[in-house]
């Protein structure tokens, strides 16, 4: 039986988790430095980006978004192991994306990844110190 700490824990991670996606579909980038902390190692060159720390990650994300008129990171099989003040997780990810265009075919295509995290607990709760993405498929691109 978990503990309410336990509960707690996975609770804080689940929102973590669902608010960086929350933030990234909304387009506000600046506001995902709060969900990482100062010194994240962040990857995504497993589905094409780069890697690099939050900072390197926001500029990134500024520049390559805009090209896509919509998108969605929709996570589930969210997976926490916690050990006090750390925890590593496995969140399964599928993102469609359409890139702007000015033709009829807007070429949807949909990426199918994990997301292999680690996390710690800080004074201003949990964040993620370490998000590599695994690719598991591309499809229409």
């Amino acid at each position: 039986m978990l503990s309410l700490q336990e509960m707690s824990d996975r609770f804080e991670l689940q929102d973590l988790t669902n608010r960086y996606c929350h933030l990234l579909d909304q387009g506000l980038f600046e506001e995902l430095r709060q969900v990482f902390t100062d010194d994240a190692c962040i990857d995504y060159t497993a589905m094409g980006g780069i890697k690099g720390n939050p900072d390197d990650v926001v500029s990134f994300l500024k520049q390559v978004m805009p090209r896509f008129a919509n998108y969605q990171h929709m996570i589930t099989n969210q997976q926490f192991d916690i050990d006090d003040d750390k925890a590593a997780g496995r969140i399964m990810c599928l993102n469609p994306m359409e890139p702007v265009s000015t033709s009829q075919d807007s070429s949807l295509f949909f990426l199918g990844f994990w997301y292999v995290d680690e996390y710690v607990r800080t004074d201003h709760g949990w964040r993620i110190s370490s998000r590599v993405e695994e690719k598991s498929y591309q499809f229409n691109r």
